[in-house]
C-alpha cells in the first residue's frame, strides 16, 4: 500500500513463496494466535465453499493427531477418498493436506492458495483485505483441495481449542473429542472445565458427538446437552476390553444407542501407535465409525489393517538401529506421562539420554516432572522459533525441579542432538521430545528427508 492506494502483489509462483505470503497477511505473523471465527466465515462465503461428503472433526488436547490418523486409515483402506487436514507439520507444510494418506504436491497447493487469496481479496474493501491468519488460510485452501479432488469423506483436525477455530467455520456430521488436559492455557482457560466448553464448541445438534476422554469436564457434557448433541461417552456407551500390553488382542463394545442393539467387536491386534492411551482413541474412531455406516460402511478387515497399518511420525516413533532413538512430539504433562510410561515398557538400556526444546509458554516444569529420576543427561536446547524457550531457561527448569541427572545447554536441537549421539552407547537410548519443532530439527539431522506420511495402499494383502 503507497499513498493510501492499494497495489495488489504479484501472485507467487511457488510453495515457499505463497508460505512466506502467508506469514506475512496478519500482523502476528505465522507464529501468531487470533482465535475467532469472523475472518474465516467471510472468505469461506467469498469461495462458496460447499460440503458434499461426510466429515469428521476431532479436537482435544492429546489424541488428535492419532485418531484422525487411524480414521484415515480405516477409510482408505475400504476404497474411499480421504481427505484429511492436520497441524502442524515436521518437514513439509504438505503433511499437513493429505489426499488417501499422501500429502499432496506443490502444484495443487498453489492453486488453492490462488484461490484463497482472491478470494480473501473480494471478501474485504479494496483497500483492506481480510487480514487471514496462517492457519485460517491454510484451513480454507485444505477444503480447496479437498473440494477439486472430490473427496469421499473429511477428517479436519482442530488446531487450538475447538469453538473459536478455523476449522469450526465448518459443520462436522460427527465430532470427536479426545483426552482433555491443561495446555494453551493462556487462550483456552486455565481449567479443565474451562478448557472442555472450548473442545465442546465442535459439537453440533442432532450430531453424532463423540468424548474419549475417561473423566470428560462437566462443562462438556453440559454443553452437549444444552445444544442437543447426540454425545457418547467413553466407559458409558462405548469402550473396550484388554490391555494394551496384551499383544494379541482387545475387545470393542457399544451399547444399543449407537444403534442396531450392543455390539462387540472382537480380536483386534493392538494398535500401530504405542502406549495405553491408544485403546481409548482407537475405541472413539470405532464409535465414528459406526455413527457413520450408513453412509460410509467399512469391512472389519479394513479396520483391522487400519488400525495396525496406521502411520504417525513423532508419536513414540521408534528409530531402527542402534542406540536406540526415540521421537516424540509431546509438549504437556498429559502427553509426556505417556512417554514416560511408553519408555518404561521398553525394557532395560544403559543410559536413557533425553534431547529436550520446547515452547516457552508451555508448561514446561510440569511437563518435565514424569520423567524425574528416569534420565541421565538432560541435554537442553533452545529453540529459534517464535515463542522458543532459550535452553537456559529449560535448564534452570530442570536444575530447580530436581529432575535428576546431568543437565547440559545447546543452542539448537541439532547441537544437542550430536552431543547426544556421542554420548550414547549401543545399549543406551535417546530420547527426543518437547516440540514438533525439535523432532523436526532431529529428522532433518537423521537426513530423513522423505515425506513422512507414506501414502496408505488399497491394495489387500492377498
Amino acid at each position: 500500500m503507497t499513498g493510501g492506494e492499494f497495489v495488489k502483489p504479484e501472485k507467487p509462483a511457488t510453495l515457499a513463496a505463497w508460505l512466506a505470503h502467508l506469514e506475512g497477511l496478519h500482523p502476528k505473523g505465522q507464529g501468531g494466535i487470533e482465535l475467532g471465527l469472523e475472518r474465516v466465515l467471510q472468505v469461506k462465503k467469498a469461495l462458496d465453499q460447499r460440503q458434499n461428503c461426510p466429515l469428521v472433526v476431532v479436537g482435544g488436547t492429546n489424541g488428535k493427531g492419532s485418531t484422525c490418523a487411524y480414521l484415515e486409515a480405516i477409510y482408505t483402506f475400504a476404497g474411499y477418498r480421504v481427505g484429511c487436514y492436520t497441524s502442524p507439520h515436521l518437514l513439509a507444510y504438505n503433511e499437513r493436506v493429505r489426499v488417501s494418506g499422501a500429502p499432496v504436491d506443490d502444484a495443487a497447493l498453489c492453486a488453492a492458495f490462488a484461490r484463497v487469496e482472491a478470494a480473501r481479496q473480494a471478501a474485504g474493501q479494496v483497500a483492506k483485505p481480510v487480514a487471514l491468519t496462517y492457519f485460517e488460510f491454510g484451513t480454507l485452501a485444505a477444503w480447496e483441495v479437498f473440494a477439486a479432488c472430490q473427496a469421499d469423506v473429511l477428517i479436519l483436525e482442530v488446531g487450538l481449542g475447538g469453538r473459536l477455530d478455523a476449522v469450526n467455520a465448518y459443520d462436522a456430521d460427527c465430532a470427536v473429542v479426545t483426552g482433555i488436559a491443561l495446555d494453551h492455557t493462556d487462550w483456552l482457560g486455565a481449567t479443565r472445565e474451562a478448557i472442555g466448553f472450548e473442545k465442546a464448541g465442535i459439537y453440533r445438534a442432532h450430531t453424532p458427538a463423540i468424548c474419549a476422554d475417561p473423566d470428560p469436564p462437566r462443562s462438556l457434557t453440559d454443553h452437549a446437552l444444552a445444544i442437543g448433541a447426540d454425545l457418547y461417552l467413553l466407559g458409558r456407551d462405548f469402550g473396550y476390553f484388554g490391555q494394551f500390553d496384551d499383544r494379541t488382542q482387545w475387545t470393542f463394545w457399544a451399547t444399543g444407542r449407537l444403534g442396531g442393539g450392543e455390539i462387540r467387536r472382537g480380536g483386534l491386534a493392538s494398535p500401530g501407535l504405542r502406549g495405553a492411551v491408544q485403546l481409548g482413541n482407537a475405541s472413539a474412531v470405532l464409535a465414528a465409525l459406526e455413527l457413520l455406516k450408513a453412509r460410509l460402511p467399512v469391512a472389519m478387515q479394513d479396520i483391522r489393517r487400519g488400525l495396525i497399518e496406521v502411520d504417525l511420525p513423532g508419536r513414540f516413533q521408534v528409530l531402527p538401529g542402534r542406540p536406540a532413538i526415540i521421537l516424540d512430539v509431546a509438549h504437556n504433562p498429559q502427553a509426556v506421562a505417556g512417554l514416560a510410561a511408553n519408555l518404561g515398557e521398553m525394557g532395560f538400556f544403559g543410559k536413557t539420554i533425553a534431547v529436550v526444546g520446547m515452547l516457552g509458554d508451555k508448561d514446561i516444569a510440569g511437563a518435565l516432572a514424569p520423567l524425574a529420576g528416569k534420565v541421565d543427561v538432560w541435554l537442553m536446547a533452545g529453540l529459534d522459533v517464535p515463542r522458543g524457550a532459550p535452553a537456559a531457561v529449560l535448564a534452570g527448569i530442570a536444575e530447580n525441579g530436581g529432575l535428576g541427572g546431568r543437565i547440559d545447554r545447546f543452542p539448537s536441537p541439532a547441537a544437542a542432538f550430536s552431543e547426544a549421539a556421542g554420548l550414547a552407547g549401543e545399549n543406551d537410548r535417546i530420547v527426543v521430545f518437547g516440540s514438533f519443532h525439535t523432532v523436526a530439527a532431529v529428522l532433518t539431522v537423521l537426513g530423513q528427508r522423505r515425506p513422512v506420511h507414506s501414502p496408505i495402499s488399497q491394495k489387500s494383502d492377498g
